[in-house]
């Protein structure tokens, strides 16, 4: 599995909004790109939140980021132009334990 972390911090005025844009609109709309598994939206603070985009391969990341990212991250700007600091990076999973204790390695 291959991770794209998007962290994101905010001024606090910003908080609810950015929840309900991200909740409403931003993610379910790059769930609808297919090109995930699974996301999951999360707060540390009430000004620092992370979103993890879980993609099966590198292929299906770069597709998205090749395909989708210019659009999405122009609708993220033009609706918070400022304010906002996000830092994105990618991770490749090492091994992985299931609730049943289970450990996998990813397939080379």
């Amino acid at each position: 599995m291959i991770y794209y972390e998007v962290q994101v911090e905010l001024e606090h005025h910003l908080a609810e909004a950015f929840h309900r844009y991200m909740c409403d609109k931003h993610i379910p709309e790059i769930w609808a790109t297919g090109c995930f598994e699974t996301i999951h939206f999360d707060q540390q603070t009430p000004t620092h939140f992370r979103t993890v985009y879980a993609a099966a391969t590198k292929t299906q990341l770069e597709h998205y980021l090749s395909n989708y990212t210019q659009h999405f991250r122009a609708d993220f700007q033009a609706h918070f132009p400022e304010g906002v600091t996000a830092t994105r990076s990618v991770w490749s999973e090492i091994a992985h334990w299931d609730h049943h204790g289970v450990h996998t390695e990813p397939r080379a």
